[in-house]
């Protein structure tokens, strides 16, 4: 990975720019995956949710004085879903002992794909998750999303599902990995 990538949590005053990189990622790295109807109905099913930023668990990739990328993990229920998407978020804590913490919200930037952004994120989310005494992850992965996860050492846990905004069904997948 390049050395002019800098990490560091995200930041209330952060909303803006996140939000702007989270609407090209969509709009761009899915296309190859979804119609143009399922790219518009994944806004409403993705996104961030600001709980994250407050919690201090999510993180940014910079470089250039850009937002390369972004992701985050909780040790809240939630699963999925930002601030404004149409997914019902539960905010209760969550049992490292038993439960799986959250990888959240994850977008690189379509000018940054392909430069290890999105696996730094995940180390950094995962190492942050392992520190708070979770021994597992799980995600909800979209289409584009998969390939990386797989190649992180994520697995299916469920067949995959559908997220369905004004009648447009949404794919996504959830996914495991066991923290070693």
């Amino acid at each position: 990975m390049s050395d002019d990538f800098t990490p560091r949590l995200a930041h209330l005053d952060d909303l803006e720019t996140l939000h702007i990189v989270m609407a090209r990622s969509i709009d761009h790295l899915q296309s190859s995956f979804l119609t143009p109807e399922q790219i518009v109905a994944s806004h409403k099913v993705m996104g961030l949710d600001t709980q994250l930023v407050k919690d201090g668990t999510y993180f940014m990739i910079e470089s250039g004085g850009r937002v390369a990328g972004c992701g985050g993990w909780s040790f809240r229920a939630t699963l999925y879903g930002g601030d404004d998407s149409v997914v019902a978020r539960e905010p209760e804590r969550l049992d490292p002992a038993t439960d799986a913490a959250k990888i959240r919200a994850m977008y690189t930037d379509p000018d940054f794909t392909r430069r290890g952004v999105g696996t730094r994120i995940m180390t950094l989310c995962e190492n942050a998750a392992r520190y708070a005494g979770f021994n597992r992850v799980e995600l909800m992965a979209t289409a584009a999303g998969v390939p990386l996860y797989e190649n992180r050492g994520y697995e299916s846990i469920a067949e995959r599902q559908f997220a369905s905004v004004d009648g447009v069904e949404v794919p996504l997948l959830r996914m495991e990995k066991r923290l070693v």
